[in-house]
């Protein structure tokens, strides 16, 4: 049993080189390395040993396969750095009986720092070279065509590998030894059957592709009766925080901060810090190991350039080649600078302010949202919402698209109504006593989406006003929204549901410029930030003073 690496070690080696400055490299990646160099002092006290030749076994693998694309095609595969690190350090830590430690491997990185083929590498090792009998192991994926694009890369090497083509027979989508009784296989949640799988190693390549758990639940309970399985995940950060991707983002930058002591959880993630520029090329090596490689400076500086001068590919540069989260795939609100309308927003010193509140009517089973906004004296807006949904399923909802609406019904931000569609006579109820209790100027609605409530409400002497959605409408409240956002002058007190439909806003533009927001391409709903535009639409008509005395809707 060996407590601490020889020298020679390349784990090792390249973990102190991250600490000592000579390799750029970001808070998580270093974190990673001083998990690394902790472990090999103090994880003997936990039945933890690094098996130096395990590693070094691994690593040389690797040397074995050729590249098949591209300006390196025939070429013998030589790992970077940063990739016998992670390869390294898999497959060299043990636990006190021999075998593997960890069983979940994490690795997020930007686009062409070579994740595909490394990952095709690890399936062909698990598969034929891991010393597991009757290995079953898959390139899993949403869709079995996206599985091949791992799978393909595998099946190729051997093909361009003499001392694999030997040992390794390939069908049409199956790799297998009949010495040893393995495959390799593609693996789609499209598949007919995923049941009686027995996994021994599984690659999940873009994680953050996968809109729901499906495959990840069945991959991570089929590994039971194996020794040590290995699920390796390797993908480009996301947008989706409720997705299964930010879980294990999440979860691992908990494991790499200590928050959390997982020994079996494997975590790299190559990112830019916060508080960097990422208009800076000096910053650009912390994400990109594979910089100067297989990514090249000019094309991260001509995307650079050119999501500079257009802010709707700003988010796409940085989540795809500086591997950020994003709030979103199509960018629009900054929601560092909306958080800083968060301040409190006391509801009783609004009361005799005239407001005009937005009401975007769902259907029957989803959110309704109305938003009012009271202007100043001083060209800004504090902000009231209420939200509605069927309070039938509402925690089997919340499970199912996750999003906390349970837990937002239970904090009183989301009001639920009784039944499993929407109760539009609680909703209209709600109004009036909201009329009753602030000076409600008028109500915009869509007009395409008009119900009985509208007319209801318009009997009870509500001053409803139609509002178009296309862009003679939706335009210029949308731009006065992002000036006001942007120049702290939107108070909105930090609403939870409002923040969220804020982050999924994406907008669509045309030939003149004019934005709008647009749910067909928007993440999840943005029905209060609909809401929201329609009643500043309004407000910016009449252009009313904090004192004036307007008429209450009733």
């Amino acid at each position: 049993m060996v407590t601490s690496a020889p020298a020679e070690c390349r784990v090792t080696t390249y973990a102190q080189q991250v600490l000592d400055g000579a390799i750029p490299a970001g808070r998580l990646v270093r974190l990673a390395c001083e998990r690394h160099l902790r472990d090999l002092e103090t994880g003997h006290q936990r039945g933890l040993w690094f098996d130096n030749e395990a590693a070094t076994r691994a690593i040389a693998f690797f040397g074995f396969l050729r590249h098949s694309k591209g300006e390196w095609a025939g070429r013998a595969f030589e790992l970077s750095p940063w990739q016998e690190f992670v390869v390294g350090s898999v497959f060299g830590w043990k636990r006190e009986d021999g075998t593997r430690r960890f069983r979940t491997a994490y690795n997020e990185v930007p686009r062409k720092n070579g994740k595909s083929t490394l990952s095709a590498g690890v399936g062909l090792y698990l598969a034929f070279f891991d010393n597991e009998p009757g290995a079953e192991v898959y390139a899993a994926a949403t869709k079995r065509d996206q599985a091949r694009i791992v799978w393909d890369e595998a099946r190729r090497m051997v093909e361009a590998t003499p001392q694999l083509r030997s040992r390794i027979s390939v069908l049409t989508a199956n790799l297998h030894s009949l010495a040893t009784h393995s495959k390799f296989e593609p693996l789609g949640a499209d598949a007919d059957t995923l049941d009686g799988l027995n996994i021994h190693g599984a690659i999940v390549d873009e994680l953050h592709a996968h809109r729901t758990r499906a495959i990840v639940d069945v991959l991570e309970t089929a590994t039971g009766s194996r020794r040590q399985p290995l699920i390796w995940y390797i993908t480009t950060a996301g947008y989706d925080r409720t997705s299964v991707c930010w879980e294990h983002h999440d979860y691992s930058v908990k494991v790499l901060e200590g928050a959390i002591e997982d020994d079996r959880w494997f975590a790299y993630i190559a990112t830019i810090d916060p508080g960097d520029d990422w208009r800076d090329p000096s910053a650009w090596a912390k994400a990109n190991p594979n910089l100067g490689v297989s990514v090249k400076f000019d094309d991260l500086e001509t995307k650079a350039a050119r999501a500079e001068q257009v802010p709707g590919q700003q988010n796409a540069f940085r989540r795809l080649h500086l591997n950020e989260w994003t709030e979103q795939a199509d960018r629009w609100l900054d929601m560092d600078v909306w958080d800083a309308g968060a301040v409190p927003v006391d509801p009783e010193a609004l009361r005799g302010r005239p407001c005009f509140a937005g009401l975007d009517l769902s259907s029957t089973t989803d959110l309704t949202a109305f938003v009012a906004v009271f202007p100043d004296d001083d060209g800004g807006y504090d902000v009231l919402c209420r939200f509605w949904c069927p309070a039938e399923g509402i925690r089997e909802r919340a499970r199912r698209d996750r999003v906390p609406y349970d837990v937002w019904a239970e904090q009183g931000y989301l009001t639920p109504t009784e039944g499993n569609v929407v109760d539009y006579d609680h909703i209209r109820e709600e109004i009036r006593e909201f009329a009753e209790t602030y000076q409600v100027v008028e109500i915009p609605y869509d007009r395409w989406n008009a119900t009985q409530l509208v007319t209801q409400l318009m009997s009870d002497g509500a001053r409803m006003v139609p509002f178009g959605q296309g862009f003679a409408s939706m335009a210029a409240p949308t731009a006065e929204l992002e000036r006001l956002i942007r120049g702290g002058k939107l108070r909105h007190g930090g609403h939870p549901i409002l923040r969220w439909m804020a982050s999924n806003v994406a907008v669509e533009q045309d030939p003149a410029g004019n934005l709008k927001p647009s749910k067909r391409r928007s993440t999840e709903r943005i029905d209060g930030i609909v809401a929201l535009i329609m009643a500043i639409g309004r407000a910016m008509v009449h252009q009313v003073p904090g004192d004036e005395e307007l008429p209450s809707v009733w």
